[in-house]
């Protein structure tokens, strides 16, 4: 092969696999950043005497309706301080994205099961007395992303 010849297939063959790692590179860009969940910190102080019946609304309802809206259940918490441990349930939910959580609460406080489950929950007195509601996102350095 003529020099000239082999100087051209060598750029040729050095520009296609640089091109390559760099829509490999962007590829690869684009799904870490697809991957970052958008989180929901959410704390429910509950009434006095209610909070085991929310844990078991949420055991026997709510968290098989939150997976069906698509909603990602991370963890549940109880607080272990005394001021807090009788009427708190503490829990992350997570979504692909805020407008992914928007959807995805509408559906399940529209769903009729919720709203049956709901209704019989609180036959003896409402179980909740204050929602508090958090938005976050990881950091570069969280180990959940």
């Amino acid at each position: 092969m003529a020099p000239r010849s082999l100087l051209c297939c060598s750029l040729l063959a050095i520009s296609t696999v640089a091109l390559g790692l760099v829509v490999s590179s962007e590829q690869a860009g684009a799904e870490k950043k697809a991957a970052v969940r958008f989180f929901e910190m959410r704390t429910y102080t509950t009434h006095d005497g209610k909070l085991d019946a929310l844990h078991s609304r949420f055991r026997d309802h709510t968290n098989p309706l939150f997976k069906k809206h698509g909603m990602d259940l991370v963890a549940y918490w109880t607080p272990t301080d005394a001021k807090t441990s009788k009427n708190t349930l503490i829990y992350v939910l997570a979504y692909p994205s805020l407008e992914a959580r928007e959807k995805a609460w509408k559906g399940f406080v529209n769903d009729p099961a919720w709203k049956k489950a709901y209704a019989a929950s609180i036959k003896d007195g409402r179980l909740v007395k204050k929602v508090e509601s958090e938005y976050m996102v990881p950091t570069d350095y969280s180990p959940i992303k």
